[in-house]
């Protein structure tokens, strides 16, 4: 290295190679990935996300950092590396589905048993994780697809309140 010049990580140094990933799917490696090794740096992180293949960049990266809610802890040696909190708090659980709601979803409509969500596309996931996170006592579930997601009310008399909680998030309000 020359006087006066700066050093460079690798994973900034090189551009994105791979397949896009959604938020969802990088989360998820995330997790894994932490369950499996320890991770010091988001340097070390977007390098093993590229390892799997994932076109990721070091902002994109910081982002899912901040989102999932990462936390630095110290190793015995003095060292720190990542770790996911055990369970996000049920304010930040509610933060995300708000979030989720008011950018993503287009618009809600009950059918026989089922209400139906449609969300910008490749964001129904998102949603869908975002409500099954919230662990209503309403809802057995929710089944994403691009854009379109079905939640199943634990009962049909549930359905109506499960579509009213929504609208409510859609408008900015607190169930």
């Amino acid at each position: 290295m020359t006087p006066g010049s700066s050093r460079r990580s690798l994973s900034s140094a090189i551009p994105p190679v791979g397949r896009e990933s959604t938020r969802a799917e990088r989360e998820r490696r995330i997790r894994e990935i932490l369950g499996q090794q320890p991770v010091e740096t988001q340097e070390e992180l977007v390098d093993l996300l590229r390892q799997q293949g994932l076109a990721v960049t070091q902002a994109t990266v910081s982002r899912d950092i901040k989102r999932m809610g990462l936390v630095k802890v110290p190793w015995a040696n003095g060292r720190s590396h990542y770790v996911a909190p055990e369970r996000p708090s049920p304010g930040d659980v509610l933060r995300r589905l708000q979030h989720a709601v008011t950018e993503y979803v287009l618009s809600t409509e009950t059918g026989e048993e089922l209400v139906v969500i449609r969300t910008l596309t490749g964001r129904a996931n998102a949603v869908a994780a975002a409500i099954d996170e919230m662990q209503w006592e309403d809802v057995v579930g929710t089944v994403a697809g691009d854009d379109t997601i079905l939640v199943v009310p634990r009962r049909h008399a549930m359905r109506d309140r499960v579509l009213h909680r929504l609208r409510e998030l859609m408008e900015g309000r607190v169930p």
